[in-house]
């Protein structure tokens, strides 16, 4: 079956690590975050971090979402606003920790815990999405990772229900780099597009828990993608790598014609085709 140009994947990218991805009628959120300029983000054991940025949608702007993909639970990813707004009976796709949170705590009863490479299927009107939970690390430390929600990654293969899928996506989750990355190399050669959540997150102390510039760089020459969209920085007062450091370490490792200059707000267009995106 050949693709047809409703095959393209549409693109709205909200801020910080929301983005809003529609393939024919379905529509998936990422990482629902909706706290407005100079709110501020909750990241446990009395940690706080205060938003610079506008969110490009209110929960009330969004159209009817047939799932939200939530890389794990902190309050730059799920805040108070997504928790009050988003229907109690919408799917969500995430960690097993931050599925029994959902379900027992805020009543989101059908949150459903994937492990690493487990999966989980969305469909809509002929359209479906699978979702595959990918390895993904908070921090480097070990005691750090014991303070930190657990993380996944995910691969998300839109397209027609029962067919192959149109569009390959990998969504990294606020992962560090790390070896057991490169696994998600061999199972998932070459997806269509990386979503790299990047920003350099530093907490006191000087602990980073998300990429910079140049680990984004680097895990994506070794993913290798054929388009890349980075995300997660900018928004928050913990984040310490402007999205001009992942561009010029893009640019040193010959990526930089890969890159979707798709900034907050802004929409972008993936046909089926392999053609260029188109960015509004």
């Amino acid at each position: 079956m050949s693709p047809s140009p409703d095959d393209s994947l549409r693109i709205h990218f909200v801020g910080n690590a929301t983005v809003l991805l529609q393939y024919r009628a379905l529509s998936l959120l990422t990482d629902p975050n909706f706290l407005h300029r100079g709110q501020r983000a909750h990241l446990g054991y009395g940690l706080v971090s205060r938003r610079l940025t506008e969110p490009a949608l209110d929960p009330g702007d969004l159209p009817e979402l047939d799932a939200v993909l939530l890389s794990h639970l902190h309050g730059d990813h799920w805040d108070r606003r997504a928790r009050r707004h988003l229907s109690r009976s919408l799917p969500i796709v995430t960690t097993p920790h931050a599925s029994r949170r959902l379900q027992g705590v805020h009543g989101f009863h059908r949150a459903v815990g994937l492990r690493t490479w487990q999966e989980e299927t969305v469909r809509h009107t002929g359209a479906q999405v699978r979702i595959t939970a990918l390895p993904g690390r908070h921090a480097g430390q070990s005691v750090l990772r014991r303070l930190l929600p657990p993380v996944m990654g995910s691969l998300l293969e839109f397209g027609p229900a029962g067919g192959p899928p149109r569009h390959r996506i990998y969504v990294s989750g606020d992962t560090l780099l790390f070896d057991g990355l490169d696994e998600i190399a061999r199972r998932f050669p070459g997806p269509d597009l990386a979503v790299l959540h990047l920003g350099g997150t530093t907490l006191p102390g000087g602990f980073v828990v998300t990429m910079d510039g140049r680990q984004g760089a680097e895990l994506a020459r070794r993913l290798g993608p054929r388009l890349i969209l980075p995300v997660h920085y900018g928004d928050y007062t913990v984040f310490r790598s402007p999205l001009d450091d992942f561009l010029a370490e893009a640019d040193r490792e010959g990526l930089a014609d890969r890159i979707v200059h798709c900034r907050h707000g802004q929409r972008a267009v993936i046909g089926p085709d392999g053609g260029p995106p188109v960015v509004t």
